[in-house]
Formats: C-alpha cells, structure tokens, sequence
C-alpha cells in the first residue's frame, strides 16, 4: 500500500492557530474552512492531521490545559484553604486578561451554549469545569479536617463560590473589563472567605 505524501506544515503550530480561534469565537463561532484557512492548511489536511472539528476542539482544549491550567495544581499545594482560594482568583485575573492573548477563558465561553449537534462538546466542556470544582472541594474538605476552615464551613459551596466568580471574571474580562477591575473583584470576593 502506498504511503499518503508527507505533512508540510507544522501540526503544533496549526494547533496553536485553532485554539487561539476557538478561543476567541467559540466552539460553534468557526467551521472548519476557516480553522483550515487560518491554519494555512486545506480542509482535506486538516481532517487527516486532526479528524475532525469535534477532535481538533478537544486537541485545542487539552493545549489549553497543558498551557494555562497549571495554576490550579499549584494553588491546590498550598497551606491554606484561603491561600488556594486566593491564588486561583488572581491567577484567572491573568489568564483572562493575558496581553497577547484572547480576553476571556476557553474553559467557560469556548461552548457554554451549543446547538443540539454539539451538545457532546457543551458537556464535556462543562463536565471539565465541575472536575476542577471538585477537586477544589475535595482540598476544602481537607482544610476543614486539618482545622483550618471553620467546623460550618461547606467545602463544596465554597469551591462553587470560587468557581462561580472565576466564571464571572472570565465573562467581565471578554466583555472588555481591565485586569485592575477584576483584581478588586476578586480581592472582594475573598472579603466574604470564612474566617
């Protein structure tokens, strides 16, 4: 059997350029001509290079992780609940308002809302998102064991409460609010941290 001609573009790069437009419109804000024109591929390559547009969006969001996702993990190390806390709303304060890059988070608006065609990526994205509140929750619950949050202190409200105003600061910073604003708003919302 004869083998298919060689790639000649860069696959990590092309990556690159589709997460950076999934980014900025969405999952269902871009087809597939465009991620190929942009990519500088055609349409046939990018569905050999990556499947497709389902694929290469779940491709795009496992980049995303890898690059911007670290913070989670090392706010989870830390040695207080309110230090976690702290650390991971400041820390999505510069995600989302990183200068070279798309306002906003791919976590939360990449595809919050989809049309029934794409309801399987809709749920994934939002199956992620619970996975990191649950392991917030789960490094609550340890603090409050170890006596470091209060004896009434709800572990799984407050990995909600984290992850609903990083939710909102991700939406504030798409709609064009400064990183300065939303340091003050997560400064305020660290105001209401059990003490």
């Amino acid at each position: 059997m004869a083998k298919g001609r060689p790639r000649n573009f860069d696959v990590d790069a092309a990556l690159d350029v589709a997460l950076r437009l999934f980014w900025t419109h969405g999952y269902e804000g871009v087809s597939v001509a465009k991620l190929a024109a942009a990519m500088g591929i055609n349409v046939p390559s990018l569905y050999a290079a990556f499947g497709n547009k389902e694929q290469l969006f779940i491709k795009a969001v496992e980049r995303y992780g890898c690059q911007n996702g670290g913070f989670y993990h090392r706010a989870f190390k830390l040695k207080t609940a309110r230090e976690v806390a702290e650390y991971i709303l400041e820390h999505e304060v510069k995600l989302v308002t990183m200068p070279d890059a798309p306002d906003g988070c791919l976590m939360v608006q990449g595809a919050l809302v989809t049309s029934p065609e794409s309801e399987a990526i809709r749920a994934m994205m939002a199956s992620m998102r619970m996975t990191a509140e649950r392991w917030m929750a789960e490094r609550f619950a340890q603090a409050k064991k170890e006596g470091d949050l209060p004896a009434d202190a709800d572990p799984k409200a407050l990995a909600c409460y984290i992850m609903t105003v990083n939710s909102g600061i991700a939406v504030q910073a798409k709609s064009g609010v400064p990183r300065r604003m939303l340091k003050r708003v997560a400064a305020l919302a660290m105001q209401q941290w059990p003490s």
